[in-house]
């Protein structure tokens, strides 16, 4: 809500009367839990397009039902939706993983939390110049996320391969500085997790986020290897709503998740995504 104090000068110059209207915008007051809009009926979330953007559309007409209207901002990247709802320019989002979201929270001084878990991703080992693990060379190039924790999650999919091996215990916090075997001498490339599709053609094999597979076109069924659905990974790496702390019991975050949490939107996201994507709730 903006508020203003509007001051009039009148001015007599030469018999002439000259109303000055100044206005002033003294303060910008946030309305609690609306992330800067004006209408606590708004709620402004950011996305990244496939699949969360695409799960959010689903669900837009069904939040104007609840008298609340969805915004949805979509990103292609994993740093700037996360700032944007620090700053209140988004209420919540939806992309990332919890230990991704801890691991931002520790590196940028924010305090996002996690409210509702929608679903999983397997992440998978794609071949690209290669269709195996027979077929890799020595010295094959595998491209993998450059932060920490899905790079720690690519370096865990390479060991369970069998084409490193590291230190034992080291888990979600492992770096290539980890390994402690490498038979086929192979060059882990660390590569922003958004521009790795974009890469495919460079490298022998790829490892990927779900989201990002989608995008390339790829399906978690032509992976070379990829997390099961009832393991570590689906407990661990599910995608939730996420917000400011605070901001958990906002009405319209509550009306998200009560929209989020049925049996129409499992469906669709099973139908939709046919195991590329698993509802976790």
């Amino acid at each position: 809500m903006l508020r203003v104090t509007v001051i009039i000068l009148e001015v007599n110059m030469k018999k002439k009367a000259i109303t000055i209207t100044l206005v002033l915008a003294l303060a910008l007051t946030l309305l609690a839990g609306c992330g800067g809009n004006a209408d606590d009926k708004t709620i402004v979330i950011g996305a990244t397009p496939v699949p969360h953007t695409e799960i959010l559309e689903f669900i837009v007409d069904k939040m104007a039902d609840e008298g609340f209207e969805l915004q949805i901002k979509t990103f292609t990247d994993y740093v700037q939706p996360n700032l944007a709802t620090d700053t209140g320019e988004l209420d919540a989002n939806f992309f990332q993983h919890v230990p991704y979201m801890e691991n931002f929270n520790e590196e940028h001084g924010t305090n996002l939390v996690s409210v509702f878990p929608v679903h999983f991703e397997p992440f998978g080992l794609y071949g690209a110049r290669v269709s195996s693990l027979d077929e890799l060379p020595d010295g094959a190039v595998i491209a993998v996320p450059n932060d920490v924790t899905n790079g720690a999650r690519a370096l865990n999919l390479l060991e369970e391969a069998g084409l490193i091996k590291m230190t034992p215990g080291v888990g979600l916090m492992a770096t290539k500085l980890d390994i402690m075997d490498n038979p086929k001498n192979i060059d882990i490339r660390e590569i922003e997790a958004a521009q790795i599709p974009l890469i495919l053609p460079d490298v022998d094999m790829a490892t990927m986020n779900g989201n990002y597979a989608l995008q390339a076109g790829l399906h978690v069924k032509d992976a070379i290897l990829a997390e099961e659905v009832g393991g570590f990974g689906a407990t661990t790496f599910a995608n939730p709503i996420v917000v400011n702390a605070g901001n958990e019991n906002d009405p319209a975050i509550l009306a998200l998740i009560k929209i989020l949490n049925t049996a129409e939107v499992r469906n669709f996201i099973n139908d939709k995504y046919e195991g590329a994507v698993v509802p976790v709730f």
